[in-house]
């Protein structure tokens, strides 16, 4: 069954419940859900949506934003997510590989990237926007168009209004996709010559919502509060409630938020979780399951996170793009965990993992995407990150990129900086090499976060947590750590400009 069939069927056994709480508190049940998941869907196909036809998205997290991915879904379309603030040359590769043949976006990101003193204030803001209006199918000419929010100047003439399409007839039932059909296009790496987009199927995201609810149970009356597609899409075909954040939610309006509507269940980048944790110590004694994800998550974290929490299982989930999840451990374990390495857990049911020869962790399952755009399909993933077993459990090493050579020494710093950041003290960690040009060697640098005399205690600690050939040559002590993307990821080549002498 694919997961817009699953998804409607939930909804339709439950029509009066709430399904979605938007972040201005805006309720939406699952019988109106459900109706205006097929009211787009039909209103594409009757617009001449075809299957196979990506349709480039815009639109923020939102109930709107959630009913249009799924409507498009719905009609056998491919949602294409590539970013129109990646920059122009960017954006301009990424379509030419992805060749949508729709966009969907806000009226205002239509008016800002058309009306030019708009766009000259969000270039001032260091936004360059893409003249989405004017974008072209090669060979085919004009992209068809839906806005969502009110018409304004620079929407596209005969754009769809999403509104209009929600309120439409909504004509069921569904006939089935072909679950192993592209459904969504993630772009995530690469460059402006061969840019990089993973393609999953309804079957590949469907059997990743299944994960996620062996390790942590969701199910009706339950209130999932996230802004992550992968973690609300559980919550709804299980017949529990999304409660989204406001798109910008100050830290201690997100604690409350999560009080007042008693949720059960939350998702949070570490960064953002000790933002939280800074303006509200205690977080609601209603959440079962606080969920760390997109970065390692440091112990002080999680021990902060255990304190604020005590009612609440706090897990860590390991995933990548093109699978996920992949093994999700809990607190207690990776606080537990003192040998060398970031303890991930056991891989869940059904994700096979096995080591290369020199270590690379080579992951498949279900759950893997189908491959990358323009590619062969996959059955294996290589993740470029180095790992070894513990006892049937993953314990990452550190990332083949972000190697250091010192003399014949080979230096993984994931090795060795959650070992660092579990000190008294400390609370993040990161290693970077600075290349000496005289030597050819690196420069190993710690940094660190944290208060009083770090350095010093350190110098002192280190040899007895880490390998003699991986203590640093100078350890650099600063406010925080540089970080790019929403979610908040260490920004390794920043932090080497910023500890550089």
């Amino acid at each position: 069954m694919t997961l817009v069939r699953r998804l409607l069927e939930q909804a339709a056994l439950t029509p009066g419940g709430v399904a979605l709480v938007s972040g201005s508190g805006a309720e939406l049940t699952y019988g109106e859900l459900r109706r205006q998941v097929l009211a787009v869907r039909h209103g594409l196909h009757s617009a001449g949506l075809v299957p196979g036809d990506g349709v480039l998205f815009s639109v923020r997290p939102s109930p709107e934003s959630l009913v249009l991915a799924l409507g498009v879904v719905a009609a056998g379309g491919v949602v294409v997510f590539a970013d129109p603030g990646a920059g122009p040359e960017m954006f301009t590769a990424r379509l030419r590989l992805a060749r949508p043949r729709w966009s969907a976006a806000e009226s205002m990101l239509y008016a800002g990237s058309r009306l030019g003193p708009v766009r000259a204030y969000a270039r001032r803001r260091g936004l360059l926007l893409p003249n989405l209006a004017d974008l072209e199918v090669p060979g085919e000419g004009p992209m068809r168009h839906v806005h969502v929010g009110r018409r304004l100047p620079g929407v596209p003439r005969g754009a769809l209004s999403f509104a209009r399409l929600a309120g439409g007839d909504a004509p069921s039932p569904v006939p089935d996709a072909d679950p192993d059909a592209p459904a969504a296009v993630i772009f995530t790496s690469g460059t402006t010559a061969h840019p990089r987009a993973v393609v999953h199927t309804q079957a590949s995201l469907a059997a990743a919502l299944d994960l996620f609810r062996t390790r942590m149970p969701i199910g009706p009356g339950d209130v999932v509060h996230t802004d992550q597609l992968m973690l609300g899409l559980p919550a709804l075909v299980a017949g529990a409630r999304w409660s989204m954040p406001p798109l910008s939610c100050a830290p201690a309006d997100a604690a409350l938020l999560m009080r007042e509507r008693a949720a059960t269940h939350t998702f949070s980048v570490p960064v953002q979780l000790a933002e939280i944790l800074d303006a509200s110590p205690v977080l609601s004694p209603t959440l079962r399951y606080v969920l760390l994800g997109a970065a390692p998550a440091p112990a002080a974290i999680l021990r902060r996170a255990v304190a604020a929490a005590p009612s609440a299982e706090v897990l860590s989930v390991y995933a990548m793009t093109e699978i996920l999840p992949v093994a999700i451990a809990s607190a207690e374990e990776k606080l537990a965990h003192t040998a060398s390495g970031d303890l991930l857990g056991a891989p869940l049911p059904g994700v096979g993992a096995r080591l290369a020869d020199d270590g690379e962790l080579l992951l498949s399952g279900p759950n893997l995407c189908r491959g990358y755009l323009g590619a062969d399909p996959v059955t294996e993933l290589p993740t470029g990150d180095l790992a070894r077993f513990d006892g049937g459990r993953l314990v990452l090493m550190g990332r083949k990129k972000d190697m250091l050579i010192r003399g014949k020494f080979n230096l993984y710093p994931g090795l060795y900086e959650p070992s660092i950041a579990a000190l008294p003290g400390v609370a993040e960690a990161a290693i970077v090499g600075v290349p000496d040009p005289g030597t050819g060697d690196e420069e190993v640098v710690l940094a660190v976060v944290g208060a009083g005399d770090l350095p010093g205690r350190l110098r002192r600690a280190l040899p007895g947590v880490i390998d003699h050939a991986a203590l640093p040559d100078r350890i650099v002590v600063l406010d925080e750590l540089p970080r790019s993307g929403r979610t908040r990821k260490l920004d390794r080549d920043r932090l080497r400009e910023l500890v550089t002498r």
